[in-house]
């Protein structure tokens, strides 16, 4: 770092040290426009704190999910002219917490005491892999994070009331790819209605940006509680099926022409879904279904059918 300027000055490699970037990465960034270039001085290159700035909104926004050409976009405004703040505060809101639940931290010890005190490493690498335990490096004893405590604490009364950890992993997966679809619908719902107009611009400028972050805090709540008081209507109707349908003395008599449920991967509803979207999928499956009924009982005429010129004769 030069002594003769007010201003601090880095060589490449003190940049990467203060950053956390690696040299290779700082010229990567350079060349995609990411990053000025540096000022030459002889036959160095010298960078200041507006690189070092920059170099860390990167990395801020890289965690957050965004995308190099997506975070040029942003930059590009902001060196133009337009604000960012408001953008930058649209980007923390949606990263921000969904829920008022606090992480939590849980030995090893505790966690095999909870799960019937037999350590099981098959289900703590499917717990990590899921996300509902994050390791923590560096420690005298294994801990690990429990960014849900509510999540594990409803694993735990499963495993205590007879349900196999197979199992409850397993219903997990299941559950995450259904409300990540209603997720996706909420926010497609709340984006046509709400926020088209606060996005139309790409990047959005700063007032809007900043409108929006008031929206995203307004509505964050909505979701949950539109999916919580459902839930609970469900339950009480399907609950109660369940109990009548366990609780007669002969299971009742499905009818031919009623509806019937029927469970599919989670991978084909994802593919139809893509096809007609979240609406079509019912009638698509049953379009299919028929179609391929009909072609196997056209199959089955076909293959009866007496070859041209064959004489048959009654027996």
């Amino acid at each position: 770092m030069s002594e003769q300027s007010a201003q601090p000055e880095y060589r490449i490699e003190d940049l990467a040290h203060h950053s956390g970037a690696t040299v290779r990465t700082i010229r990567a960034y350079q060349d995609r426009g990411l990053l000025p270039r540096p000022e030459r001085r002889g036959r160095s290159n010298v960078y200041g704190d507006a690189h070092l700035a920059r170099l860390r909104q990167i990395a801020d926004l890289l965690d957050r999910g965004y995308t190099l050409a997506s975070i040029k976009e942003l930059l590009e405004a902001w060196d133009t002219g337009r604000g960012l703040g408001g953008v930058l505060g649209l980007v923390a809101e949606v990263h921000g917490p969904w829920t008022d639940e606090e992480a939590d931290r849980i030995s090893r010890e505790e966690l095999d005491a909870r799960f019937g005190g037999t350590p099981d490493e098959a289900a703590i690498l499917e717990a990590v892999e899921l996300g509902v335990l994050e390791r923590l490096p560096d420690r005298e004893r294994e801990e690990y994070l429990v960014p849900s405590p509510q999540e594990l604490a409803v694993a735990a009364e499963l495993y205590a009331a007879g349900v196999p950890l197979a199992a409850i992993t397993a219903h997990l997966r299941e559950l995450r790819d259904q409300v990540e679809h209603i997720a996706s619908r909420f926010l497609e719902f709340t984006t046509e209605y709400v926020f088209a107009r606060y996005l139309e611009h790409r990047p959005p400028t700063d007032a809007d940006a900043a409108e929006a972050a008031t929206m995203v805090r307004r509505l964050r709540p909505l979701a949950q509680q539109t999916v919580d008081a459902e839930l609970a209507r469900a339950m009480r109707l399907l609950a109660t099926r369940h109990l009548q349908l366990h609780l007669a003395p002969e299971a009742p008599a499905v009818k031919d022409d009623e509806p019937r449920p029927v469970t599919l991967p989670a991978g084909t509803i994802r593919a139809v879904q893509g096809l007609v979207g979240p609406e079509g999928v019912a009638a698509f499956v049953a379009a299919a279904t028929e179609r391929e009924v009909h072609k196997r009982t056209l199959d089955a005429l076909t293959a009866n059918r007496p070859i041209d010129g064959e004489v048959t004769q009654s027996i």
